[in-house]
């Protein structure tokens, strides 16, 4: 098990205000573990939580909008609370939000135009602590950037006193990034959120320490899910509720197979149900979507493939300011999603639309079945 790293220069100014502080004030909330267990801080500094130009008008409603002076989800549930009841209450209970389930999979529908809750979205990322890697209103895509969950470090109390200076000292030395998919459905809009881990590991000489990615786990999926529908006006307890409710749904055997010698995967449901599971593989597995278009059962994409043995070179000063590029480019595929009898059948594309049986498509197979696999 992995523990909490202390950088050492830190280590003796540490002890010393750790016993000052034993002896002076305390967070009871804390100490008694009510605290929330997730408490995001993001890596990157900045401010680029901007609105696409054609959604500005809808954030400029009050409805799209956290309370000001709101930094964490505690403080946003008290106030909400505190102001039930009140003519100036800060959001009104939210209606027309349900959580869905299909094995560990969750997701949100919403009955609201994916206009309105677009903009949502990104305001609720940025009130969870997450700066925002990118945003692609067209292919309806959020990604933040990678953020550490300080509240995985021990001693909260200590921390808290301490503000600043104890960000300095201890690190989780764990980071999650999450990518938010919204999809318009029958009138309605679907939220999808998916994330990915990364565990900091000593190398086999104990000398240092790499990044290396972890398994995702689905619970802190659903608790984000929960946390959005509180952040749209849901209660909390209605939230909670849900969440809980969905859980006790029971889920369908998933078969999930990847034949030898063959560029195709097998699954043994309707093309709804593939659909959704190959659009969570994809974000779960971080690769660069250009566009959807769920009438031809595509996911248009962006991949690299670093095996194939073709030449990467990172360009010096003067090649990019010439505008040269790499010598490999990440190609333009499809990966689609078809219906055959009681199943479905996922392949890779390439521009034109033809099937590709290479090295390359097997790879991108083989990972959406590992992260299909996952989310059983």
């Amino acid at each position: 098990m992995r523990t909490t790293r202390i950088n050492k220069r830190y280590a003796g100014l540490t002890i010393g205000l750790s016993v000052l502080l034993l002896s002076g004030c305390s967070t009871m909330n804390q100490l008694m573990g009510t605290e929330e267990s997730v408490d995001y801080k993001s890596t990157v500094s900045g401010d680029p939580l901007s609105i696409p130009p054609d959604l500005t008008q809808a954030n400029q409603d009050a409805h799209y909008r956290a309370p000001a002076g709101v930094a964490t989800y505690s403080q946003y549930a008290q106030t909400q609370q505190a102001n039930q009841g009140r003519g100036d209450q800060v959001l009104p209970q939210a209606s027309g939000i349900e959580v869905m389930r299909d094995g560990d999979l969750r997701w949100l529908v919403i009955d609201k135009s994916a206009e309105a809750v677009y903009p949502q979205i990104i305001d609720f990322w940025g009130e969870q602590g997450f700066t925002l890697r990118s945003q692609d209103p067209r292919a309806g895509l959020i990604e933040t950037d990678w953020a550490e969950n300080r509240a995985k470090i021990p001693e909260g109390w200590i921390r808290s006193a301490l503000g600043g200076i104890i960000d300095q000292v201890f690190d989780s030395g764990e980071r999650e990034r999450f990518r938010t998919r919204v999809e318009r459905v029958n009138g309605k809009t679907e939220v999808y959120i998916s994330h990915q881990h990364m565990v900091e590991t000593p190398t086999s000489d104990g000398a240092t320490f790499k990044w290396v990615f972890a398994k995702e786990d689905p619970g802190l999926n659903a608790a984000m899910l929960a946390r959005l529908m509180v952040f749209m006006g849901t209660d909390v307890r209605k939230a909670h509720d849900q969440v809980v409710e969905a859980e006790k749904d029971p889920a369908l055997a998933q078969i999930v197979t990847l034949p030898d010698g063959l560029a195709n995967i097998s699954l043994a449901e309707p093309f709804d149900r593939a659909w959704r599971r190959v659009g969570v593989a994809i974000d779960s597995a971080g690769f660069s979507v250009e566009d959807r278009d769920r009438s031809t059962g595509e996911y248009f994409i962006r991949y690299l493939d670093s095996d194939t043995g073709e030449k990467i070179e990172q360009q010096n000063f003067f090649g990019r300011m010439f505008g040269a590029k790499n010598t490999a480019e990440a190609a333009l595929l499809r990966i689609r999603v078809a219906q055959q009898g009681n199943g479905s059948i996922v392949t890779v594309l390439d521009s034109n639309g033809q099937i590709q049986e290479t090295d390359t498509a097997k790879r991108i197979l083989t990972v959406l079945s590992s992260h299909m696999g996952a989310a059983n």
